[in-house]
């Protein structure tokens, strides 16, 4: 067992980056509680994770060798696994699963259906699964039913209650995550596009709206219902980013799972790139593209297209692996449901979820091969992001990805046997196999026609947002989002950079970070780049030729974008999760333009999100401009109060509420007291005048908790209380503490952390990282804080 201090310092030593560190530190290493490590360093992740692959594939013909296997995923540098597998292969301490993705059926339109998805969403979120569900099966708003109510509430309502599911089910720290889709010829649709216009509702969930050719066809031709839905749909996502666009006739036509009854798809995964059928599931990983140019940034930097396939077709095997390692997980949960104390009727959903997840894996096997780095890997080669060459760039690594993970399914079949489904006759004439068939070797083709393939799909493209910072790379297919940002940390008293020195007196550098394959770039540049933070415009004239420069997610022509994905969709047999970042003075014509743009280019869908839509707040139109002074209630001798125990910027805090009535009224921090990381309740004591004592329920007596506190965190304490009591809004109380800055910028934080938890879900401006308390941003379809590192993807 290894204490948190020492791991730390070691996956400091093996990434090089704060950051990254971190990441591996809170999502992927292997402990049993915060402080308590079972993996010293991040190369024993890769070690647990490759001596189980291994084992899998000596249970086949022809096994690839635990060398071969590890030099692949070595230094998470050419091939990562997706952050569940990571978390979960060899994972003896927590039961989850290896997947990422899921679908269930669409509810049956009952009281008893829908409380029947309510509670499969629940089984899989514990278990570390994101989720999508196809609402179009509920009857619309006002149609007659058969009960105490005279009629339907509609689908809406319903969403509403998925939604609050996905919120209140976390594993590991980890947030479900839930898609709700709907066909847009449902009478509900006006009423589900604009369900987040209330920054309230629908917090816990993505929402995307199934679009068919049909539609479409109508759009284009000016018919005006279906042009007034279409403007209603634009503006939404225009607003709020929301909801996303599916052209499904596209996604099914492309789809080889649908040649089966039994597979045929209904909705997609919390970021769009995994259409499924109901009850199937996908594991994900990403080859790294940077990894395989050879000499990067010179004249002489070339692709070895060689390497890539061939480490393709042991991705592809790889990913085949962990499936029979996601059914030895999914043996042990049902062992575990089956020895639970409750009734099997209590558990019965449960227990028939797993059974039907089950058959639809080991029926399919389904796997999700994926990508990530091509900006960087382009940039590495001269080409720049959305350029001719860069999109044939694009289109030469995916088919190659696609060839050798076909010809390594191809070869599994013969090995292994095909997925049981198979059936040449079914597939013959479906689009995506044909041009697949078309591109291999007649080797490979009449071996596909005797022994078929091992998996029903392969390939996807998924946001990469925390394996993408292990391998310091961009993420996915998307450009990169910024060449530099500002970060903080806590260095020691003799470090030169030292810039804020708090009242502990502890001192703080502020720092510029580089996006690191652009800082590899500029160390092997020999014109010595002298300022990190140069201006834009400097930085455009100093290296106006370079192809990360105008080349970053907010800079990219979005036409040249689309382009991209559309040379890269034909060899996606999944889909491709990507965000359009536009610029805030982004039209709604503009954006309806890009989304038909995209239709008549093939995709199967899109996402867009215009800077700083998600910055308003609700109004009412009976609002009105008054100042008004209020009395706040008097504050009785002892208060119940919620307290947390949490770090921030890498001081530790005790935060502690005080409930007036069920409703917060004052807070309080220090930090000379230690509690593990977790939540408590207790009592504030007011002793005398300015003095308070801390009744930690069942731990300890705690008095005069503000002795230790420096003048500017008493006064800021004793601010924040007055607003409270006097009926200040929280959510503009959290906000002013996010910009907090210089000596109280830890304890702000770690307040402002405290007190978001009683601001509802979308009330906050922006989307605020629930780990750190900064801006996220939105990138390859999810958003990723890249303070912290966390997301709400993976």
């Amino acid at each position: 067992m290894y204490k948190r201090s020492e791991v730390e310092k070691t996956a400091l030593d093996y990434f090089d980056d704060p950051l990254v560190a971190n990441v591996w530190l809170d999502k992927y290493a292997l402990k049993k509680n915060e402080n308590e490590f079972l993996e010293l360093s991040p190369k024993e992740t890769i070690i647990r994770i490759a001596k189980e692959l291994h084992r899998i594939e000596q249970t086949y013909p022809n096994p690839t060798s635990y060398e071969e296997i590890y030099s692949l995923l070595m230094d998470y540098n050419k091939f990562v696994l997706g952050g569940s597998c990571l978390f979960g292969i060899g994972n003896t301490l927590t039961l989850s699963t290896l997947g990422n993705c899921f679908v269930v059926d669409s509810p049956v339109d009952s009281y008893s259906g829908i409380f029947k998805t309510d509670q499969e969403l629940a089984q899989l979120m514990k278990r570390r699964g994101g989720v999508g569900v196809d609402l179009s099966t509920i009857r619309p708003k006002g149609t007659k039913v058969n009960n105490a109510a005279s009629s339907s509430t509609g689908l809406v309502t319903f969403a509403e209650r998925f939604s609050n599911t996905t919120r209140e089910v976390a594993q590991e720290g980890r947030r479900g995550a839930l898609m709700l889709s709907i066909d847009i010829t449902h009478d509900d649709a006006p009423e589900f596009i604009a369900c987040k216009d209330d920054f309230t509702k629908v917090t816990g969930a993505n929402i995307s709206v199934r679009v068919p050719d049909s539609f479409m066809e109508l759009v284009i031709t000016g018919e005006e219902l279906a042009t007034k839905l279409w403007n209603k749909l634009i503006h939404q996502a225009w607003k709020n980013g929301e909801p996303g666009i599916l052209f499904w006739d596209k996604i099914i036509k492309e789809s080889p799972a649908d040649c089966y009854k039994d597979f045929r798809t209904i909705s997609t995964n919390p970021c769009s790139e995994l259409p499924l059928c109901a009850y199937d599931s996908c594991r994900l990983s990403a080859i790294n593209l940077f990894a395989y140019v050879k000499h990067p940034f010179t004249e002489e930097a070339t692709f070895d297209f060689e390497a890539l396939e061939h480490d393709a077709k042991v991705a592809q095997r790889i990913m085949d692996n962990i499936i029979d390692l996601e059914n030895e997980k999914i043996i042990a949960i049902q062992n575990k449901i089956a020895h639970d104390p409750e009734d099997w009727d209590l558990k019965s959903v449960e227990n028939k979820l797993w059974y039907q997840i089950q058959f639809k894996l080991l029926q399919g096997r389904r796997t999700g091969l994926g990508q990530m780095g091509l900006a960087d890997a382009g940039a590495a080669l001269g080409l720049k992001y959305g350029s001719n060459p860069f999109i044939e760039f694009a289109y030469d690594t995916s088919n190659a990805i696609a060839r050798a993970s076909y010809m390594s399914s191809i070869d599994m079949a013969k090995e292994r046997g095909a997925f049981p489904k198979w059936d040449y006759e079914k597939e013959e004439n479906q689009s995506f196999i044909t041009r697949m068939y078309l591109s291999l070797s007649r080797d490979y083709q009449k071996m596909y026609e005797t022994y078929g393939r091992r998996n029903i799909a392969n390939l996807t493209i998924a946001p990469t947002g925390s394996i993408s910072m292990l391998s310091k790379v961009s993420s996915g297919i998307e450009p990169v989002f910024a060449l530099s940002y500002t970060r903080k940390r806590k260095v020691s008293a003799d470090n030169p950079n030292k810039k804020i020195q708090d009242k502990m007196g502890d001192w703080w550098e502020e720092y510029g970070v580089l996006h690191p394959r652009y800082a590899q770039f500029l160390k092997g540049d020999n014109r010595n780049f002298p300022d990190p933070y140069m201006t834009k415009e400097a930085v455009e004239n100093y290296f106006k030729n370079h192809p990360y420069v105008g080349s970053t997610a907010h800079e990219v022509d979005p036409y040249k974008k689309l382009k991209v994905q559309a040379v890269i969709q034909p060899w996606i047999d999944h889909s491709i999760s990507v965000t359009y970042n536009l610029p805030k003075e982004t039209t709604e014509k503009q954006v309806s333009d890009l989304y038909t743009e995209a239709w008549k280019l093939g995709l199967k869908g899109m996402t867009v999100y215009r800077d700083g839509s998600r910055e308003g707040v609700l109004i009412t139109s009976k609002s009105k401009t008054i100042f008004a002074q209020t009395d706040a209630p008097k504050r009785p001798k002892t208060l119940l109060c919620d307290i947390y125990s949490m770090t921030s910027q890498g001081k530790h805090w005790i935060v502690c509420v005080g409930l007036f009535e069920g409703k917060p009224y004052e807070v309080f921090a220090f930090n000379n007291y230690n509690l593990k990381n977790s939540n408590y309740a207790g009592e504030l004591i007011k002793v005398s005048r300015g003095k308070y004592d801390l009744n930690i329920k069942d731990i300890a007596l705690v008095e005069n908790i503000t002795k230790n506190c420096s003048d500017e965190e008493n006064l800021l304490t004793r601010m924040i209380s007055t607003s409270l009591r006097h009926g200040a809004d929280m959510k503009f109380v959290v906000e002013q503490l996010l910009k907090s800055e210089g000596d109280v910028t830890s304890f702000g934080k770690a307040v402002a952390r405290t007190l978001r938890r009683y601001v509802k879900d979308g009330e906050l401006r922006g989307i605020i990282c629930s780990n750190c308390g900064t801006m996220m941003v939105s990138e390859g379809g999810c958003w990723v804080c890249k303070q912290c590192g966390n997301n709400k993807c993976e």
